[in-house]
């Protein structure tokens, strides 16, 4: 049987609310039928400027009440976008109390920071502690004069789901997201920050990989005021089905988050 996706309401969140039994089929891989479902959240925190202690309490609190195995947050979302960030250290004491959030919940959450070598980062962390699983490929031109591009693109296998990894411009260079489902993947995850008159890119880049490559697509967007010039971002954070359909999606204001089941 093909997979299927169903899905619910976050909590705060004024996503919608869709309850879909039809089987989805994700043409670039072959269906695991003994693994479980899989509960996935896209989320965009309360973020406060360099502040990594208020930050990760306010992404603590989204795992927690996501309930999720997997938790996407957006782009540079323990720090806020701010490119002048110091490097945040996978084993810095700060991030415990994250740490210890997805060992209560069984969480797995992938956060952004800005890393050693010059990277902008999506880190895992889990009940076991933090390790950096992506590094951003495609930067844009302000990046650029500080960051490295990351080496290649990435798979991060949870429970027997397949999830590419992107962090905002990779997901709207077509190259990206075709290496990534190369590899094989159930959804192609993407952290980002947009302006709020952008809120229309990620409906845009989520249907055109859908169309091209048959997966699911998930998207964690910054919402409120961060650096960069973001004074008002888009918020909206959302998923899609592998056939395009919009299937759960947050508001535009912080402290939001919405969640479907992969099954």
């Amino acid at each position: 049987m093909p997979p299927n996706l169903r899905t619910e309401a976050g909590n705060r969140s004024t996503g919608i609310d869709l309850r879909n039994d039809k089987p989805l089929r994700c043409a670039s891989v072959e269906q695991n039928p003994t693994r479980a479902p899989l509960r996935l959240a896209v989320a965009q925190p309360t973020c406060e400027a360099y502040d990594i202690v208020a930050n990760v309490a306010a992404h603590a609190a989204l795992v927690r009440a996501a309930a999720a195995r997997v938790v996407l947050f957006p782009e540079l979302s323990l720090t806020g976008y701010e490119l002048d960030a110091a490097p945040v250290d996978p084993a810095d004491p700060r991030l415990r109390q994250l740490v210890r959030a997805c060992a209560e919940t069984g969480t797995i959450a992938l956060v952004g920071a800005p890393v050693v070598g010059d990277h902008i980062a999506t880190l895992a962390v889990d009940g076991d502690g933090v390790r950096v699983a992506y590094r951003k490929m495609w930067l844009g031109a302000a990046e650029a004069r500080r960051f490295t591009p990351g080496p290649e693109p990435v798979v991060l296998e949870v429970d027997g789901w397949r999830l590419g990894l992107a962090v905002c411009k990779d997901s709207g260079v077509v190259a990206h997201s075709a290496q990534t489902c190369a590899l094989g993947v159930d959804a192609y995850l993407a952290s980002i920050v947009h302006h709020a008159d952008e809120a229309a890119v990620s409906d845009e880049r989520a249907r055109r990989i859908t169309s091209t490559h048959r997966v699911v697509v998930a998207i964690a967007s910054f919402a409120g005021s961060t650096g960069g010039g973001f004074s008002e971002a888009a918020g909206q954070s959302a998923i899609w089905a592998a056939d395009g359909r919009l299937l759960a999606q947050a508001g535009t204001v912080p402290g939001e988050y919405a969640l479907a089941v992969l099954s």
